[in-house]
């Protein structure tokens, strides 16, 4: 199993964001994480970051490690648009780039950008053909996008979604993979949705966005996550056993940015 690491910028970054950023995702590399991912969420109450935007200002200070989103709301955005920018980020991650894509959960998002949130569901996979048409320079809505030569096809697309079987034949016929949640889907739940994507032979699995902190009174206990890290050093190595023992082949660790030095902690801690 590979191990690899989700941040989200706060408030308490603010000062020196970008400085900050990358030398999170350079300490990430460094100690040999899989990758550096990242959120969406916006018109929630508090200051957000775009997913895509940060994840290009560490193109240039990171050189072997993914770069991916766990996971970006395809329907609240124009697909053409939205196309052209994942594009731009595949080139100038140099295909590094794995693109997490889902429908979305969350109504505010939807409310603020003036989109129907009770049509996501559909919204989703016509966005996503619209985005394959532009990124194999076919005409969508007028003439062709042109396409960067190297970026042909588009990134790595992997689908989050719950464990349905549309979502999961989905993600099996027409993603690279399947992106499981650990705040959503506990840990005995888990298993099931794994072994239906394996039967319907899927490839890559990935549990992202668990909740890690190792200090003993994190600022942060979210208590709607079904799936953590979020406890002392010798019950963390004990859960990491578990999550592997599941048979994903990733695990997205959520890792405060405001404290870049437990990720030391949790490299030692890895089965």
């Amino acid at each position: 199993m590979q191990f690899g690491i989700v941040a989200i910028p706060s408030v308490r970054e603010v000062d020196g964001l970008i400085d900050r950023s990358i030398a999170f995702a350079q300490r990430v590399e460094r100690l040999g994480f899989s990758g550096l991912w990242t959120t969406d969420a916006f018109g929630r109450g508090f200051p957000t970051v775009d997913p895509l935007m940060l994840l290009s200002s560490l193109c240039d200070a990171t050189k072997t490690i993914e770069l991916g989103t766990c996971v970006v709301q395809v329907p609240i955005r124009h697909p053409v648009e939205l196309a052209h920018r994942v594009q731009t980020l595949n080139l100038l991650s140099r295909g590094r780039l794995r693109l997490g894509v889902g429908s979305g959960s969350t109504k505010h998002d939807f409310d603020t950008v003036q989109v129907d949130y009770a049509r996501r569901f559909k919204l989703l996979p016509e966005h996503l053909a619209v985005m394959r048409k532009v990124w194999a320079g076919e005409p969508v809505y007028g003439p062709a996008h042109s396409v960067w030569r190297g970026t042909e096809g588009g990134p790595p697309v992997y689908l989050g979604a719950w464990r349905s079987q549309r979502w999961i034949d989905y993600a099996v016929q027409r993603c690279a993979g399947w992106i499981a949640s650990g705040i959503h889907g506990a840990i005995e739940d888990l298993p099931i949705g794994l072994d239906m994507f394996r039967k319907a032979g899927g490839k890559r699995a990935i549990l992202a966005n668990v909740f890690t902190d190792l200090r003993p009174d994190p600022p942060y206990v979210p208590a709607h996550a079904k799936v953590t890290l979020i406890c002392g050093k010798a019950e963390a190595r004990e859960r990491l056993r578990r999550i592997a023992d599941l048979g994903f082949d990733d695990a997205l660790l959520i890792v405060p940015m405001s404290a870049p030095e437990m990720l030391d902690e949790i490299r030692e801690l890895l089965p």
